[in-house]
């Protein structure tokens, strides 16, 4: 891999990180937050865990205009700015309202990175190499889960508002992400969706890009030759990747992954672990999570998106069904760790691993933005929904039966990937257009 394109794919990809640390730093502070502002779980729930991922899913679901409209690098910017203000502002906050409040701002930034930045990466990177290098944006987000575990435990007890500094420390990469991601040049594909072939030429020329401009030319050409600027990800046209992108961020999120991550703390108390035994058990979640995620995306292009979303089904299946019996039996020790740890490694191979790779592949050029939008929202919406009733649910009928639950679901996105899903490593994005529009004229 050309080693330029390498490194704006990691800077980019840094947008990935704090997303990460943002959405699991509030795992340390949420319980101190709720005594100190004598919340109900309800309120807890929906205030000051929810509004973050309220604004995840309000930045997904907006995310696709300024990425088409002002481009992806640019879109990048806010995001980084977005990120800065709600780490400063959350950790002045006063009250649960103003802190809701800044952290809506923060889940903005992440929900839209969730578009813009795999649909960057997507666009400037060889065909072959695309998995891994789109993947960066999952590694990175889990580097920063584990940052974040890690930040809790070291910071928990050095203030009497230790969570003030909890949240706070993530304005430090915020700003370094901004000042970076000025620097990396606009999508070439994007680019010429805009009729600016010159400026196009002369980003695939510093990028030493494996693509000349001719072929991308031509290849936008023809992806277009059956579509028209009134088009829309909603026609008939679209309804296969449409659904693709539908079904895979479902099941990302019906794994509990997101539920798990926000409260990882207070299940691991609920299972028997004291406070500081359940935040560095947390830590060694995101250690799992690293090691499995390099090796999800290490094997991404080579085993393809299909046979990891095999490996993470069935050790969802496992693992959930285990952790599900653990709490329902009353098994003590160090058992749900264990298990839990196991689901951690099945949800880094495969829908980790995959996700964000596969959004971005599945709709052509003119509708990327659109689509990777139309995907993270899905996602978003349930990413939102679930972790805001967990508290309620833990109270009403207990971990085992939701934890039962969500291993049935994976039952089902077993049965989506053998039946549905298609493999689409090592395939150019507008080939891939081609096939999963029904347009197979010159295939």
């Amino acid at each position: 891999m050309d080693s330029k394109i390498v490194r704006i794919s990691l800077i980019v990809a840094l947008a990935g990180f704090i997303f990460g640390f943002d959405t699991v730093v509030i795992s340390g502070a949420e319980k101190k937050l709720q005594l100190l502002w004598n919340s109900s779980d309800t309120f807890h729930g929906i205030v000051v865990i929810g509004m973050a991922l309220f604004g995840t899913l309000v930045g997904a679901i907006l995310g696709g205009i300024p990425t088409n409209k002002i481009g992806r690098r640019n879109t990048l910017i806010w995001i980084g700015i977005l990120y800065s203000v709600s780490a400063i502002g959350s950790a002045l906050a006063l009250d649960p309202v103003t802190f809701g409040a800044f952290r809506f701002l923060g889940g903005l930034g992440v929900g839209a990175s969730t578009v813009a930045a795999p649909a960057y990466i997507s666009e400037i990177a060889p065909a072959k190499h695309r998995g891994r290098l789109v993947g960066f944006y999952q590694l990175m987000l889990v580097f920063g889960i584990l940052c974040a575990f890690i930040s809790n435990y070291v910071l928990s007890g050095v203030a009497e508002n230790d969570w003030r500094w909890m949240v706070g420390v993530e304005a430090f990469p915020a700003v370094i992400y901004t000042l970076f991601v000025t620097g990396v040049p606009k999508s070439p594909r994007w680019l010429l969706t805009k009729n600016r072939a010159e400026e196009a030429r002369i980003v695939l020329a510093s990028m030493s890009n494996e693509t000349t401009l001719a072929d991308l030319e031509a290849e936008i050409a023809h992806s277009n030759e059956s579509s028209n600027a009134s088009e829309n990800i909603f026609i008939k046209k679209y309804r296969f990747p449409l659904m693709l992108a539908f079904l895979i961020a479902f099941f990302n999120q019906f794994s509990g992954i997101n539920a798990f991550l926000y409260y990882a703390p207070r299940i691991f108390e609920a299972a028997g672990l004291g406070e500081s035994t359940a935040l560095l058990s947390s830590i060694g979640i995101g250690i799992t999570n690293l090691i499995f995620t390099i090796i999800g995306i290490s094997l991404i292009d080579r085993l393809g998106r299909r046979q990891l979303m095999y490996y993470g089904s069935i050790g969802y299946i496992l693992s959930l069904t285990l952790v599900a019996l653990a709490f329902i039996l009353e098994w003590e020790g160090i058992a749900v760790p264990i298990f839990l740890f196991l689901f951690i490694a099945s949800h880094a191979i495969g829908q980790g691993a995959v996700i964000w790779v596969f959004i971005s592949e599945v709709f052509p050029n003119h509708l990327r933005g659109s689509g990777q939008s139309f995907g993270t929202s899905v996602h978003w919406v349930l990413a939102w929904l679930i972790p805001s009733s967990i508290p309620l649910l833990f109270s009403w009928i207990g971990p085992g039966p939701v934890f039962g639950f969500f291993a049935f679901m994976m039952v089902l996105q077993l049965l989506f990937v053998r039946f549905m899903m298609p493999e689409t490593k090592g395939v150019s994005l507008e080939e891939l257009s081609k096939k999963l529009s029904g347009d197979t004229k010159s295939t």
